[in-house]
């Protein structure tokens, strides 16, 4: 007779845990995190003096971290191109949920802080992730290749984006400052949206093939489907976890701006740390890709993140916006309108062959480094 595992009063002894955990195939802090994040959010950790502040936001930074896996379950769970849609609403809902709480606060003017995340994902983006990518693709492998026809579409949708939120409202004169009048925005929102969707089909349904590489994915390509249990294991702790980051996000608004101002420091980094920590999983995802000589998969990660940040985020913030009465400014200055140019430009030519080296990375790097420079020192 087979011996049964030991269970005193409903306690799972732990080689059973481990088992079940095995089956769930889910890492243990993507299950840790958004359950500390509910508790956070019950006592109130982050109003404990400094030690809960800080804690309160190292648990935030965790439950970003899992929302973003156990989205990236579910979307691979339902497949294209729900998928993607999956995974870009999840990560928007914590874009959104992190800038309307600090709009919501008090301390420093905060009209401007949905444009400075959105400018800070922008560089992030095209010239620090694109640019480590490229650098160290080229690096361990030299010359590295991927299919230009999905680059080009992605860049041609990402240009268009990034000059009607954030270029074009320093012209209009309907309203007073770098900032749409209602209607302007309700137009912008509209038309984000619909370029991002409209992105995705292509992407996904109508023209998937411009967004594969030429050669034959590695072995290790194509991760095998989570099973069902998997699943909906992840889709109730990907809820925990945004409702926690949202509720943390809300109570640690006021204390982040305060430390930020506190120091003399520009109110844009509070959008550099947020656009950071957002993109952190999908940054990290496109450097492992990239070292396996898939830059392909690489520059897929990279670019529909850029296009979610615009797409789906500029869309949520003007209907928040509009909705509570909240003063809104997305036109970039003269300097940032230079470094975005100057991006664009280069990363055009960077990716205009299909081939790319380590000199390519290295601009990007370089235009990085002289945005966040002349982000603390303005």
């Amino acid at each position: 007779m087979t011996e049964q595992p030991d269970m005193v009063d409903g306690i799972v002894p732990p080689a059973s845990k481990r088992a079940l955990l095995q089956r769930l195939d889910l890492p243990i802090y993507t299950l840790l995190f958004p359950l500390l994040s509910a508790v956070a959010v019950a006592v109130s950790l982050y109003n404990m003096a400094l030690v809960g502040t800080v804690a309160a936001a190292a648990i935030l930074m965790g439950a970003v971290l899992a929302a973003v896996h156990h989205a990236e379950v579910v979307a691979h769970r339902v497949g294209e191109p729900f998928g993607t849609l999956v995974l870009a609403i999840a990560v928007t809902v914590i874009e959104v949920s992190l800038i309307v709480s600090l709009m919501l606060s008090d301390a420093g003017d905060a009209s401007a802080l949905a444009r400075d995340t959105v400018f800070a994902a922008i560089m992030i983006i095209l010239n620090g992730i694109v640019g480590l990518c490229l650098m160290a693709g080229g690096l361990r492998h030299g010359e590295q290749r991927f299919t230009l026809h999905g680059v080009s579409a992605a860049l041609a949708v990402l240009t268009a984006l990034v000059v009607l939120s954030l270029v074009l409202p320093n012209y209009v004169t309907s309203a007073a400052g770098p900032t749409y009048a209602p209607a302007q925005l309700v137009f912008v929102a509209i038309v984000s949206l619909f370029l991002y969707l409209i992105f995705v089909l292509v992407q996904t349904v109508r023209h998937r093939e411009y967004f594969l590489p030429d050669a034959d994915m590695p072995a290790d390509a194509h991760a095998a489907r989570p099973s069902g249990a998997t699943t909906a294991t992840a889709l109730v702790f990907l809820l925990i976890a945004l409702v926690g980051v949202v509720l943390l996000a809300k109570g640690l608004s006021a204390t982040v701006e305060r430390a930020v101002l506190g120091a003399g420091l520009p109110l844009a980094i509070v959008g550099v740390v947020i656009a950071a920590l957002v993109l952190a999983p999908e940054g990290l995802a496109a450097y492992r890709a990239t070292k396996r000589n898939r830059l392909q998969t690489s520059l897929n990660l990279a670019l529909g993140s850029a296009l979610a940040t615009i797409g789906l985020t500029i869309p949520s913030v003007a209907i928040v916006s509009l909705v509570l009465d909240l003063p809104l400014a997305l036109g970039i200055g003269a300097k940032s309108i230079t470094l975005l140019i100057l991006t664009l430009f280069t990363i055009t030519l960077s990716l205009g062959t299909g081939r790319t080296t380590i000199l390519g990375g290295a601009v990007h790097l370089v235009i990085f480094a002289a945005y966040l420079f002349t982000t603390v020192v303005p």
